[in-house]
């Protein structure tokens, strides 16, 4: 997908609340969870929702530290470099989108999973969350596993699309929707 198509439909979800682009670490991760805090803070949001939105901010952070390649078609390096993007409609419902480089094996093992959740109701996914934890399938080690199941549990909508980069690299894009309540005060 390229940035102008992520430009569009960034603008179709209100304000633009945080926009990175570039290398991720854990360190620069942190900093911007605690800038989420401070929004969330600011917008009366409850603990719940809070808490749903730094949890899908973190994985999606956390998919492209760990998992983006780089562009290069025969190497299947890995390069801790993406975007991620977090908007706020009228109503104070977040879309948090993200986007990165990911080999062919990566972009069929993500398809199964997300064909998994796509076939799934939230109860359903929240079980299947559960015994992936307890059973240790789907580690980090291998890739591409439990942290999309723990981004459908927190969200109301999960999107994904991949656009071919090169024959063996894609460009995978992620978009969440969180909708939020507002603490009574």
């Amino acid at each position: 997908m390229d940035i102008c198509k992520i430009q569009k439909l960034v603008q179709n979800h209100g304000i633009v609340f945080l926009s990175y682009s570039g290398y991720m670490s854990q360190s620069l991760i942190t900093a911007m969870v605690e800038s989420l805090e401070k929004e969330a803070e600011d917008n009366n949001l409850t603990i719940k929702d809070s808490h749903n939105i730094f949890t899908v901010f973190i994985e999606l952070s956390q998919n492209i530290m760990s998992y983006s390649k780089t562009d290069k078609e025969d190497d299947d390096s890995n390069k801790p470099e993406g975007l991620i993007i977090i908007t706020k409609d009228e109503n104070s419902n977040y879309y948090i989108h993200s986007q990165n480089i990911v080999s062919l094996d990566d972009k069929n093992r993500i398809n199964k999973t997300m064909d998994d959740i796509k076939s799934l109701t939230k109860d359903e996914i929240k079980k299947r969350y559960k015994e992936l934890r307890k059973s240790g399938e789907n580690t980090h080690t291998k890739g591409g596993g439990i942290g999309f199941y723990e981004i459908a549990k927190k969200c109301d909508g999960l999107e994904y699309e991949f656009t071919k980069l090169n024959k063996n690299k894609y460009y995978f894009y992620v978009k969440t929707t969180i909708i939020t309540q507002k603490k009574d005060v």
